[in-house]
């Protein structure tokens, strides 16, 4: 069969899919997205939707993780009876999806078509895009973290990378990797301010070290020997062995580095991996070794749980045209699309069980470990001790996104060295408790 004959199956499919063209004047859909590789690549393909579907316009906003944050929780929380939403789909994740459904701020997914196959998602990511049975978002892919790392340097330092790493042997092949006047730097982690960045990595790292956001009563804890211990080792890690200026490195900045050979490990969202062994954007791509997020022998990993979704703000004026892009986006034939065009190590992962079935997929080397890492998360039990709160590397409440941007300020301070890790600590503490004071958590 040749490509064209494939391409227009794959168009009839999609048109099947999404349905027929709005009957209708032309609708132009706003769409709010990240500004990573692969919402990129998305837009870079969005021709094949608007092909086989003539009434529908599709305009983008790409912004940095930070902002479109801030601006898409501004829109979806001040639209609907007040005025319509200036975005017609909005790339949301899965702390905002469960908080904002319950607010009434998202169009729920109950009716997309048959062809869909809801029931083909992974229950890990989907479970946490539900509510009361109702799927209010739509995954376009899901990830955990874990260890990338370069097999070369490994065996140049005499190690070798176990499956399941401790936070130990990350500590001497960080300093094994290091060669500081050739620009190569042991490890390469997150270090910008942000719930969603540095407090991302952090709150994972400190799951693994027996720390917690708050106790049973919803104390703050980060006067704790645990997150005591996670600070200072991650201080140590970053300062010691990882590249200059890394308070201001977050996901994009750290993914440049290793694509540069610059950082011996980066401990990270496994969505990199497709970049990472790219030979086209990657000087290490064929160096590039994958593993488990480290532990400490408590019975947790310092891996998170994620998806980046496609929703509809309840505020949107079209969001019937609205739907049959989400559709069309996080679909099994857009999968199809991309591994027709740039290969299926470039498809969205994590999301569909279906991929992980494919034994066209099962041979990308890092396919196993993401599903792996995705299944070691629990975000129902996601520390050692107890707590009130459900959620890896997010505490799933609505003021966590305040209070973990002004913890994330504190540790990005301590990282550039304007504050010791004891004064970051407690300024945390102090800060949290207040808040969580204001809140009524408190009594």
């Amino acid at each position: 069969m040749n490509k064209t004959i494939r391409a227009a199956m794959g168009a009839t499919a999609l048109c099947a899919l999404a349905g027929t063209a709005l009957a209708q004047d032309s609708v132009t859909l706003t769409i709010a997205t990240v500004n990573n590789g692969d919402m990129i690549r998305m837009q870079s393909l969005s021709d094949e939707f608007t092909a086989q579907h003539p009434g529908i316009k599709l305009e983008w906003v790409t912004l940095e993780e930070n902002v479109l944050r801030q601006r898409v929780t501004t829109d979806v929380a001040t639209s609907g009876a007040s005025h319509d939403a200036q975005y017609d789909v909005v790339t949301v994740g899965t702390y905002e999806v469960p908080i904002w459904a319950r607010q009434g701020w998202l169009v729920p997914l109950n009716d997309l078509p048959a062809e869909y196959d809801v029931d083909d998602l992974l229950p890990a990511i989907r479970n946490g895009l539900t509510i009361d049975g109702e799927l209010f978002a739509a995954p376009f892919y899901g990830e955990s973290s874990m260890v990338m790392y370069r097999k070369d340097l490994m065996e140049k330092a005499g190690l070798e990378m176990p499956d399941a790493p401790s936070w130990d042997l990350i500590k001497q092949a960080a300093a094994a990797m290091t060669d500081k006047d050739n620009e190569v730097y042991g490890i390469c982690l997150r270090g910008k301010a942000g719930w969603g960045e540095n407090v991302a990595f952090l709150s994972a790292m400190a799951n693994s070290y027996g720390a917690r956001w708050f106790d049973e009563n919803w104390t703050p804890q980060f006067d704790s020997e645990p997150w005591r211990n996670t600070l200072t080792d991650y201080l140590d890690l970053v300062t010691n062995y990882g590249p200059p200026g890394a308070a201001s490195n977050g996901f994009n900045e750290n993914l440049a580095l290793f694509q540069q050979g610059k950082c011996g490990m980066w401990i990270d969202a496994t969505v990199a991996a497709s970049f990472v062994t790219n030979p086209d954007e990657s000087t290490v791509a064929d160096q590039v070794g994958f593993a488990l997020a480290p532990d400490n022998g408590l019975g947790k990993r310092g891996n998170w749980l994620w998806a980046w979704t496609l929703g509809i703000p309840a505020g949107s004026q079209h969001a019937d045209a609205a739907k049959q892009f989400v559709a069309w986006a996080t679909s099994k034939e857009y999968t199809a699309l991309i591994a027709e065009n740039e290969g299926w190590a470039n498809v969205p992962p994590g999301t569909r069980k279906s991929l992980y079935d494919n034994p066209e997929y099962q041979k990308v080397p890092f396919a196993k470990m993401t599903l792996e890492s995705i299944m070691a998360a629990d975000p129902i039990n996601p520390t050692v001790d107890p707590v009130p709160y459900t959620g890896v590397q997010f505490v799933a409440i609505p003021e966590f996104q305040g209070i973990g941007t002004l913890v994330g300020q504190q540790f990005s301070a301590a990282l550039a060295g304007q504050v010791s890790a004891e004064q970051a600590l407690q300024n945390a503490q102090q800060l949290t408790t207040r808040e969580m004071t204001r809140a009524g958590y408190i009594k």
